[in-house]
């Protein structure tokens, strides 16, 4: 595997879906953008998890258990963050929860979190080399 192209990829990746979740906070797509967020702090773990460890990432969604594999330790601000970031991708996923996650996910709401998601990416990205 060809670590450093693995982890571009990665990191390329999450800049996409970045700019989707942007594009989706525009069009007044909340819940859709939240889960976009989820997404790109997603793909950036999993970059940090194929840096430190030199193989693939695990294919699991859950960012708390994605940032220990990465040796990282955030503060716990950021864990509550993460635990936060981490229920959009099922709340905006799945019929039984998005219809209440739709109301949750007001324009403040996401605004705020789209915040969230950009300092938790400048950590992440700060770390990747």
């Amino acid at each position: 595997m060809d670590t450093h192209r693995v982890i571009r990829s990665w990191r390329e990746s999450a800049d996409k879906d970045w700019e989707v979740a942007q594009s989706l906070f525009k069009l007044k797509h909340y819940a859709y953008s939240l889960f976009f967020c989820h997404l790109v702090v997603e793909k950036l773990l999993k970059a940090l998890v194929v840096q430190k460890t030199g193989e693939q990432a695990p294919t699991i969604h859950d960012l708390i258990k994605l940032v220990k594999k990465t040796g990282l330790k955030p503060t716990q601000a950021q864990r509550e963050q993460l635990e936060v970031i981490t229920t959009f991708n099922i709340k905006a996923r799945y019929d039984d929860v998005k219809q209440s996650f739709y109301k949750q996910a007001t324009r403040d709401f996401a605004q705020e979190h789209m915040k969230i998601t950009k300092e938790i990416c400048t950590w992440l990205k700060g770390n990747l080399q």
